[in-house]
């Protein structure tokens, strides 16, 4: 039976538009393997390995921000590994980030990034610094957001260069030796930290800049909007209030407390 006679012609034309799109879409994919099969990196290689860790109490949008652009960037081939292949159960109790490997399945990679959360498991980890010691040693870009620069740091990958993270946890880079900046995302030789959850994004179209130019970066930033406009001016350390500081940081407190069995 023909459903459609019972909708109002603006739902009509909705379906229609929609229908038109999913067909448009439907071509493109139908076409990938061959556009794929010509891509070529700027360094002549058939693609840019990314390799995302993953790991239990991480914040998802460390590694899923990052892997959103990457992604889109032309010839990109990202993996996600943790210690053991399966899920790993987020900060915010969700359990939807599958690591396809574990890291003693993975040896190499172009490019690494090591997202933020509770840390405290992986910076007292010799398995898992040891693995982000052996991978910076194949890398083109050894990467952190958030206070993945902790993990980092507890590698011995940030000595006596300027590094970033959480606002919260900028002076904690002073013990892995490293001299805190408080800037969006910043680059020392191969080794690129981003500040706090969001800013995995913008250091992310850095790299694509770095691996693939800035016109395709602008066409990446494009694909995914990336337009900041935020309705507030908080932030920022720099433009947030003292109240709304303390604030922040009793909440940090609260959602790191939850005892690790309730996740």
């Amino acid at each position: 039976m023909n459903t459609n006679t019972s909708l109002d012609p603006s739902r009509r034309r909705f379906l229609k538009t929609a229908s038109a799109a999913v067909t448009t879409l439907g071509g493109i994919a139908a076409l990938e393997p061959r556009v794929a099969a010509q891509r070529i990196a700027p360094n002549g290689a058939a693609h840019t390995d990314v390799v995302v860790y993953l790991y239990d109490r991480m914040t998802a949008l460390d590694a899923i921000g990052p892997y959103e652009v990457l992604r889109c960037a032309p010839g990109v081939r990202v993996r996600f590994a943790a210690k053991r292949p399966g899920l790993v159960r987020t900060d915010s109790r969700l359990q939807m980030l599958n690591a396809e490997y574990g890291i003693d399945e993975v040896t190499s990679a172009d490019v690494l990034v090591i997202p933020g959360g509770d840390v405290s498991g992986q910076i007292n980890d010799p398995a898992v610094l040891d693995w982000i010691r052996r991978m910076n040693e194949t890398t083109k870009w050894t990467t952190s957001a958030c206070v993945g620069a902790l993990i980092l740091g507890a590698a011995g990958l940030l000595k006596g260069i300027q590094a970033t993270t959480h606002w919260n946890f900028l002076d904690a880079l002073r013990d892995f030796g490293a001299e805190p900046v408080s800037r969006r995302f910043v680059r020392a030789g191969k080794i690129v930290t981003a500040a706090g959850v969001s800013a995995g994004i913008d250091m992310a179209l850095e790299l694509v800049a770095l691996t693939h130019g800035e016109d395709t970066a602008r066409m990446v930033q494009l694909i995914v909007e990336h337009d900041p406009q935020p309705p507030f001016d908080s932030g920022s350390r720099r433009t947030a209030s003292v109240e709304q500081a303390a604030a922040a940081r009793q909440r940090l407190i609260e959602i790191y407390a939850q005892p690790k069995e309730a996740l």
